[in-house]
């Protein structure tokens, strides 16, 4: 085995790309930990790899996610610090938030440096992770009280590029409403000129079947409640079964088939005869259904979300909602508060247990919302998208990178006033082509370049997608310029 792929925390979307490489790569080995207690993993996975990965000739790659303490590593297993070392972040701990500056532990950014020092080639899973890791740098290290370490960010830069996290997008055209079959069907495509590829590839229907690849069997954790995240798995409570697949014109059930007006029949000129009926209301649209996706913790904002639809509901307006993702052993309060003030809208609450079943729900809702105060990149909306939902994020962290201007509210009350709109004509959202290329987040367009980065020389790519060649030691060749450097 030449790839040497090491995991400290394999769950979620780190064990999503450790699963998807270990597939589509040919000669690569897996050494991980359990997707538990992330603290202690960044801390001392470093000493149970040291005792656990065999030492082999054969290996000449290593990949591992920044959780790993990579100087550590290759310190205590030399025969290891002499493979070309490619550490990917899913996340960095300079920026990662913290309710109080005092909570911040300095040890996991010093890590996070560490391993960028010793690593050959680092990778990012968006231009916002990069950027926010390597321009806090010299910040982090004022906190050091003397004999700070200079230019650490001029050292790491020239090794670094963005690889976007690849999705594996599911074929959900079984489980979409008539009105985005319908959307489909139309030939409907868009382009996204915040998610423009350069590689070439065909750009931005919503194109739910633009992967026809099959999800791993049993890999709940390739689905958005299942990703972006750091800590074990609870299972949360589901309150409804999953929506059946919506055939209707969007519209409430009705109880009995109205009545067909009779004023063209003749009017009756006797006692008792038969009077004209009145002219049937059109049925209402049915409430605006609403996605929040997330891990239930304080880094998503889920008060925003919940003062959000509160001002929705004391202002008389039709909407469901469904609160899905994974719930931890600290739920935040306003979970429990937001169950019993919204018993009326919700139509799912909690963790579903399949990913099918996380799907339909998707594919039922009209607008999938971030409130997040923390995004490296964002699985789950990028999900919700592929199953048709408009997405509504903030203009911050890393929605700016993938969503288009129309997409993005700046301040809680822009986000109140588009739902209230919204509830008020959700033809409107039904209606709407989002403007995201998923594709070019999938698989089947990254992997050649995964596929590259990990061969045994090693390609980095500059921003047009051209390779420039990698030795050992880390340096690029003279064509290929650091990453930010024009």
């Amino acid at each position: 085995m030449s790839v040497l792929l090491v995991e400290p925390f394999y769950g979620g979307s780190h064990k999503q790309l450790i699963d998807l490489l270990k597939e589509n790569i040919d000669d690569c080995v897996v050494y991980s930990l359990p997707a538990k207690k992330w603290h202690w993993r960044a801390r001392t996975s470093a000493l149970h790899f040291m005792q656990n990965i065999p030492e082999s000739p054969s290996y000449r790659v290593l990949l591992a996610s920044s959780v790993l303490n990579l100087a550590e590593l290759v310190a205590l297993r030399p025969d290891l610090g002499r493979l070309r070392k490619v550490l990917y972040f899913h996340e960095n701990q300079l920026v990662y938030p913290v309710r109080r500056s005092q909570e911040r532990d300095f040890q996991y950014g010093y890590n996070q440096v560490l391993s960028c020092l010793v690593a050959d080639t680092v990778l990012f899973n968006s231009s916002f992770n990069m950027e926010s890791f390597l321009t806090s740098v010299p910040s982090f290290f004022k906190t050091v009280p003397d004999h700070r370490p200079k230019d650490l960010g001029c050292l790491i830069r020239p090794k670094c590029q963005v690889l976007h996290f690849p999705i594996r997008f599911p074929d959900v055209t079984r489980f979409l409403p008539e009105h985005k079959l319908h959307r489909i069907s139309e030939g409907s495509h868009v382009t996204c000129p915040a998610a423009a590829s350069g590689d070439g590839s065909s750009h931005g229907q919503l194109d739910v079947a633009a992967s026809r690849s099959e999800p791993h069997s049993g890999s709940a954790e390739e689905s958005g409640q299942h990703l972006h995240h750091h800590h074990h798995q609870h299972q949360g409570t589901v309150v409804t079964p999953v929506l059946e697949r919506d055939t209707e014109d969007q519209t409430d059930p009705q109880p009995h088939p109205l009545p067909q007006p009779l004023a063209t029949l003749p009017q009756a000129s006797h006692p008792g005869a038969l009077e004209p009926s009145q002219p049937s209301q059109p049925p209402q649209p049915r409430p605006l259904h609403i996605a929040w996706p997330h891990r239930w913790e304080h880094d998503k904002d889920p008060e925003l979300f919940f003062r959000t639809l509160l001002k929705l509901k004391d202002g008389g307006l039709r909407f469901q909602v469904s609160v899905l993702g994974e719930t931890f052993t600290d739920v935040p309060d306003i979970f429990a508060e937001a169950r019993v003030a919204l018993e009326d809208h919700i139509l799912h609450w909690g963790y579903l247990p399949t990913k099918d079943d996380y799907l339909k729900v998707l594919c039922s809702a009209d607008v999938v919302i971030s409130t997040a105060k923390h995004e490296f990149f964002g699985v789950a909306m990028l999900e919700a998208v592929h199953c048709g939902c408009y997405p509504l994020c903030p203009k911050a962290l890393v929605y700016p990178e993938i969503f288009p201007a129309e997409y993005l509210y700046s301040t809680p009350d822009q986000l109140c006033k588009r739902l209230r709109g919204f509830c008020k004509r959700p033809d409107v959202v039904r209606r709407h082509t989002v403007k995201v290329d998923t594709h070019v987040y999938s698989w089947e367009v990254l992997g050649d370049r995964f596929r590259s980065v990990l061969s045994v020389t090693g390609h980095s790519f500059s921003g047009d997608g051209s390779q420039a060649e990698v030795n050992p030691a880390g340096a690029s060749s003279p064509s290929m310029q650091p990453a930010g450097v024009s």
